[in-house]
């Protein structure tokens, strides 16, 4: 809640950008960026004037040719966005961050509970004539893509992934399930709503993780709005990733790309959750 008291711990102002980084976030993300290759010239690119181009481009919807020319050009920033996105970079800084951000909850590594849920997005112009990866989600009647996330208890991000809209939420579920490979070996119980009720996703779970227990977290009935006990996490999860304005509809051709400004809007949120943190 904004208060008198907290307010001074979310202002930005004194920064060029409100995206940029502070001091106490680039220390937490400079000993992540891998160094220089080997041979050839040595490396002058001002790696946070990068990072913080990769935080200005998702929170504000910029796009490509339009960044500001205070920073590094387009050509250079989009090169780190690809070639950390292939390489594994992203992934071990997000889940380095996910990390600290279990650890300053005094939280295990590791959880034992998280939910899932999926998001709907409306696709907007895209050039280029390949074949759009996109569908259409008959329940929502939105044509787009589907953005399946996984959150633990306390709202951080887990894993997550962008198939087409037309894809049921049981099978995306699965297919979401079986990205994790052993990452997070103690999770035993998984909240979800009524969409992944069925024999169909209990079987796909269990080829994918044998110790993982659903449980379908029903809506009430009552006709008023009442807060779904854990489900609410992963909705208020996704509100806060939504503040990303890249997000706010499905821009990209790519279902990679897309995924990867998600992992970077969700970098952004635990970085604000690491460092604004009450002393």
């Amino acid at each position: 809640m904004w208060t008198a008291e907290n307010r001074a711990r979310y202002d930005r102002s004194q920064l060029r950008y409100p995206s940029d980084l502070t001091d106490e976030e680039w220390s937490l993300i400079a000993p992540l960026i891998p160094a220089a290759r080997r041979g050839g010239n040595k490396r002058t690119v001002d790696m946070r004037e990068v990072m913080n181009d990769l935080m200005y481009v998702p929170g504000t919807g910029c796009q490509w040719r339009a960044i500001p020319k205070d920073l590094p050009p387009r050509s250079t920033v989009n090169y780190y966005f690809c070639r950390w996105q292939h390489d594994g970079t992203l992934d071990r800084l997000h889940h380095a961050l996910y990390i600290l951000c279990r650890e300053q909850a005094a939280r295990k590594a590791s959880p034992t509970a998280a939910i899932i849920d999926s998001q709907s997005v409306k696709s907007a112009e895209k050039g280029g004539g390949g074949i759009d990866p996109s569908g259409f989600d008959a329940g929502k009647r939105i044509k787009g893509k589907k953005r399946h996330v996984l959150v633990d208890t306390q709202g951080l991000l887990m894993e997550a992934t962008v198939h087409a809209a037309d894809i049921q939420d049981r099978d995306g579920g699965v297919m979401l399930m079986a990205t994790l490979f052993g990452l997070y070996p103690f999770l035993l119980k998984l909240y979800a709503d009524a969409g992944y009720q069925g024999a169909k996703f209990q079987q796909g779970l269990a080829h994918v993780c044998h110790s993982v227990n659903v449980e379908i977290v029903r809506r009430c009935d009552v006709g008023k709005f009442v807060v779904l006990p854990k489900r609410w996490i992963v909705e208020r999860t996704i509100a806060c990733l939504n503040r990303c304005r890249r997000l706010s509809r499905d821009w990209e051709c790519l279902n990679c790309n897309a995924l990867a400004f998600l992992r970077w809007a969700s970098v952004r949120m635990m970085l604000r959750r690491l460092c604004n943190h009450t002393s």
